[in-house]
């Protein structure tokens, strides 16, 4: 299938039929420092939605955490939320015009998951999402200057490689970057930042 929408209505589809896209209205999205970026009712319809931005949104796609190292190539993009067992995550997913199946596919997903279990790197293997989670052929590796989760990417997430830290207690960040962009993985994951 050759649609820019699979990878985002999938992710997004699949959330929505676990019944895991809706967002309490009191979790509006902020930036404070003792806070985890949550999405706005705007951001949670756009996500039910699956509202395709095209360009793609730049470094400040998702509201409260900025990407600065955001590669080449991409020509959609678009927001994915869910709530699930306790967490709530808020995110953003760039993609080109390619095939899913074709290697030369560029994707990125860069997700927030706001969880109050989430206080040391081994919290990340119980992590309570749908999608991206650490459970097998999970190693420890240092990229970007912070130490990581890591392990290739599969099923849903496609190829590439899959990362994952705990940025401060309740807060992690993921990123998913697809075969060709696994060697910008270090500036992507080095460059994220959270007020």
């Amino acid at each position: 299938m050759k649609t820019p929408k699979r990878t985002l209505a999938l992710a997004t589809l699949s959330l929505a039929a676990a019944g895991t896209l809706f967002v309490p209205a009191a979790q509006a999205a902020t930036g404070s420092a003792n806070s985890c970026p949550t999405p706005s009712k705007a951001e949670m319809k756009r996500s039910h939605d699956v509202k395709i931005d095209k360009p793609a949104r730049g470094t400040g796609a998702i509201k409260g955490l900025r990407v600065g190292h955001i590669p080449k190539g991409f020509t959609y993009g678009g927001v994915v939320t869910g709530k699930h067992d306790g967490a709530v995550e808020y995110g953003y997913q760039w993609g080109d015009d390619r095939a899913n199946a074709d290697p030369e596919q560029r994707s990125l997903w860069v997700r927030v998951v706001c969880w109050p279990d989430a206080q040391k790197l081994a919290d990340l293997k119980k992590l309570p999402v749908t999608y991206g989670t650490f459970g097998a052929n999970v190693k420890t590796a240092k990229i970007g200057g912070r130490q990581v989760l890591t392990k290739p990417g599969d099923g849903a997430l496609g190829d590439g490689t899959y990362v994952g830290w705990v940025e401060r207690k309740g807060v992690a960040i993921t990123v998913m970057a697809s075969t060709p962009l696994v060697p910008e993985l270090d500036k992507i994951v080095k460059s994220i930042t959270l007020p």
